[in-house]
């Protein structure tokens, strides 16, 4: 193993670090070691400013006039806009609305209704878990139609993949270990058995370059409250290629997917494009919070942001295998830069004590069952330093020990 870099060369490679002036945009405390933007990004300065001029000014002064002057209605489609240059959609492809967890029973839906000789939905069985909930609850109202999954019923999605297949439902990074797909080549073989795909880019929106349109891919999902860092629980997106959108029908028509929503009629006519996948009114304070989230990443090099990702994530497992590994600690994602997300996951048999250590330590991470430390590296705010210190933190609660203490071992609601 090559010699392990001391905290001067560190601080060196911070101070080339083309994207090392995105930090000061972000609101982190002080203190802190933020490895979670994976589950929750940090906040920026722009996300406040913009949420003081919706609720103060908008709202409070404008009041029902700001779904005109100040744009709201149009909201859903800008903001799609935006996301959809960061996943490379052409505009007029992508929407912002509702959650991932709707969003994927729309599009599973709208596919099924496109390929009505078809009976099958495929997935992962290591799928982050609301993907399969929401495929079990669309196969269960559509008589005849069945789940197979990666895992289960076969070692591979391609194995799964034959002409009774309808629509593949597919992570590009896995939640847990961070294995990163191969969009174009699997989008390929998937289409060649004449099924359709829905990609979910929960975790890699915002943290490394998406081609969706250069993928040919069908449909996509994702979530904008983690790499995107537009706040708790911010609205999701739907992506559609414009083949498609003659033929979307999708189960919830409400009526911000009419075609004339204030024409008030009776009978439901959804809209020719892809706002045919909104369905009730938006949510604008989390709308206007996630503008402000977005200009952020009008200056963004998505080529550099993953060059940056990939060599923090590269460091972070050099510098843990080297001083942990001893402790148990074992690695739970690929070596291989080209095939990982922007996370990197260890295994440990007490992983939660461990992680609940390192958060009274301030260095975030999160865990999830069984046994993940789950580390996320937003280049935008986490540096090189950071990394470094990360591990230093880990390995000291690992060789001390103090992670055994009782207090660690309460579970929260949420890890």
């Amino acid at each position: 193993m090559d010699s392990l870099p001391d905290l001067a060369a560190i601080e060196a490679m911070d101070e080339t670090d083309p994207l090392r002036a995105f930090r000061s945009r972000f609101a982190l405390p002080s203190g802190v070691i933020y490895l979670d933007g994976n589950s929750l990004g940090a906040a920026s300065h722009e996300v406040f400013a913009e949420v003081r001029q919706a609720a103060m000014e908008e709202w409070g002064n404008g009041l029902i006039r700001s779904w005109n002057s100040a744009g709201w209605f149009h909201l859903p489609i800008e903001l799609g806009d935006r996301i959809g240059r960061l996943i490379g959609a052409a505009e007029g492809q992508t929407v912002v609305t509702d959650s991932t967890s709707i969003n994927i029973y729309k599009t599973l839906h709208a596919a099924l209704a496109m390929r009505p000789d078809r009976n099958v939905i495929v997935a992962e069985g290591d799928s982050f878990p609301t993907d399969l909930y929401m495929a079990e609850g669309v196969a269960s109202t559509r008589p005849g139609v069945t789940l197979r999954l990666e895992g289960r019923d076969a070692e591979t999605i391609e194995e799964l993949i034959d002409d009774s297949v309808a629509v593949v439902l597919i992570n590009h990074v896995n939640y847990k270990n961070g294995e990163l797909r191969d969009m174009a080549a699997l989008t390929k073989r998937i289409q060649a058995s004449g099924a359709l795909v829905i990609w979910d880019l929960c975790h890699s929106a915002g943290a490394l370059p998406v081609d969706l349109d250069g993928a040919n891919a069908d449909f996509a999902v994702g979530c904008s409250y983690k790499y995107l860092n537009g706040g708790p629980g911010a609205p999701a997106f739907i992506y559609a290629a414009h083949r498609h959108h003659q033929s979307i029908v999708q189960p919830l028509s409400g009526w911000w997917g009419h075609a004339r929503p204030f024409a008030f009629e009776r009978g439901f006519d959804g809209d020719a494009g892809i706002r045919r996948f909104l369905c009730g009114t938006q949510p604008i304070l989390s709308l206007r919070a996630l503008k402000g989230a977005l200009s952020i990443w009008d200056d963004v090099d998505m080529n550099a942001l993953r060059q940056k990702s990939i060599a923090l994530s590269d460091l972070f497992i050099q510098l843990v295998e080297a001083r942990c590994s001893q402790y148990g600690v074992v690695l739970d994602t690929t070596r291989n830069s080209e095939k990982r997300g922007s996370q990197v996951s260890f295994t440990h048999n007490n992983g939660y004590e461990i992680m609940q250590a390192l958060i009274e330590r301030g260095v975030i991470g999160d865990f999830r069952a069984p046994s993940t430390l789950r580390f996320g590296f937003t280049p935008l705010y986490v540096s090189y330093r950071d990394v470094w210190l990360a591990a230093s933190v880990l390995e000291e609660i690992l060789s001390s020990g103090s992670w055994r203490d009782q207090r660690f071992a309460v579970r929260s609601a949420v890890t």
